[in-house]
């Protein structure tokens, strides 16, 4: 199986920051957290504050690689009645006000199969999301799914770690597309207080393999984190639970938690530009 153009975005993405001599930065957000209307707005605050790229997650009741934060994001959108439907629906109305940001997504494999792989990567492609990753499907299974990816045009993000095989790797780089989804440790998501990084030789292995561009993600959650990925080699990173546990904290007051949220992903992007 070989790799197709299914990631212009991030494509252009990533030649614009290059060009710049910056890093790219991801920001996370839970669809449905916590109810519609409030993640609508949300989206819209987070994507006005100029990231880079953002991933969204479909809520479920079982995520196996999230932590606390982003677990009970999921759970608010669940007891707020939230379905992939709506969540389909949610980032069909963003894509129209924001029609040249990548947009992808982190679920889990029943919310795809559920649907069925056809369906669901359909669904995805004509509201204009720009790529998928499933986070609890590894590389060794992931064929169906990349197949039907990338059968429309929909690219599909896999994960490595330090510790991933070679052979595995080289397996990532023919499969995987946009970018590749790099964890910064063991376990769950989670915003850490500091980072240890030894990814350096993930990173150059990757690139020389061909891979899609490195974006570093779990724990990222201080501008010295970014800062840190990106002089070891990582093309950018993506920040989660340090967003949702802003909107977590401003629940009630939707306009509190637009401007915390802005705030901090301005000041992470800022720090992309070395």
């Amino acid at each position: 199986m070989t790799g197709g153009p299914v990631a212009t975005r991030y494509d252009a993405m990533f030649e614009r920051l290059r060009a710049r001599g910056e890093g790219a930065f991801g920001a996370f957000l839970m669809l449905g957290d916590p109810d519609l209307e409030t993640s609508a707005r949300l989206l819209r605050a987070a994507a006005e504050a100029g990231p880079d790229m953002l991933e969204v997650g479909f809520p479920f009741s079982d995520p196996v690689a999230d932590g606390p934060v982003i677990q009970a994001a999921a759970e608010r959108a669940l007891a707020a009645g939230v379905t992939p439907t709506d969540c389909f629906a949610l980032i069909g109305e963003f894509r129209a006000a924001f029609p040249d940001i990548p947009v992808g997504i982190l679920t889990y494999a029943n919310i795809v199969v559920a649907r069925g792989e056809g369906a669901f990567y359909g669904a995805s492609a004509q509201v204009g999301l720009d790529s998928l990753l499933i986070a609890d499907v590894p590389v060794f299974e992931a064929e169906p799914f990349v197949a039907a990816a990338r059968a429309r045009k929909v690219a599909p993000v896999l994960i490595a770690a330090p510790n991933t095989p070679e052979s595995v790797l080289e397996k990532l780089a023919v499969l995987g597309a946009g970018y590749t989804y790099c964890v910064a440790r063991a376990g769950v998501t989670g915003a850490d207080e500091s980072l240890a990084l030894d990814h350096r030789g993930l990173f150059e292995t990757l690139q020389r393999l061909g891979a899609p561009p490195p974006i570093l993600g779990f724990g990222i959650s201080k501008p010295e984190h970014v800062r840190s990925a990106l002089a070891a080699g990582a093309a950018g990173v993506i920040s989660g639970s340090a967003i949702v546990g802003r909107i977590a904290a401003n629940l009630g007051d939707p306009a509190a938690a637009e401007r915390d949220v802005a705030s901090f992903i301005r000041e992470m992007k800022a720090a992309t530009r070395r």
